[in-house]
């Protein structure tokens, strides 16, 4: 087999490359260059999570009608946009 320096070589490789990689990929100018300018598209902004989440049914029920009243609103201002840019190329044509 390999024989005694085999086994000194393979266990300096078991305990240093472990510790050369913490200090690579550890190193907080490392961080700031590889890993925060992706963090903004893998996350979302944080004015944009929930952390209040209805815990009873009437809290749930208020959250719910407010969520179907803004789709409600967002589908009326699309519909009245897409009405108006028929009457406008109604127009044009």
């Amino acid at each position: 087999m390999g024989g005694p320096n085999l086994e000194v070589f393979k266990f300096g490789v078991y305990v240093f490359f472990p510790v050369a990689m913490l200090l690579y990929y550890g190193n907080p100018e490392w961080y700031a260059k590889n890993v925060l300018p992706y963090k903004d598209r893998i996350f979302p902004p944080e004015h944009r999570l929930h952390t209040n989440i209805p815990t009873d049914s009437t809290t749930l029920r208020e959250e719910l009608a407010k969520i179907k009243a803004r789709n409600l609103e967002r589908k009326a201002q699309r519909e009245a946009e897409a009405a108006a840019a028929a009457s406008q190329q109604q127009k044009s044509s």
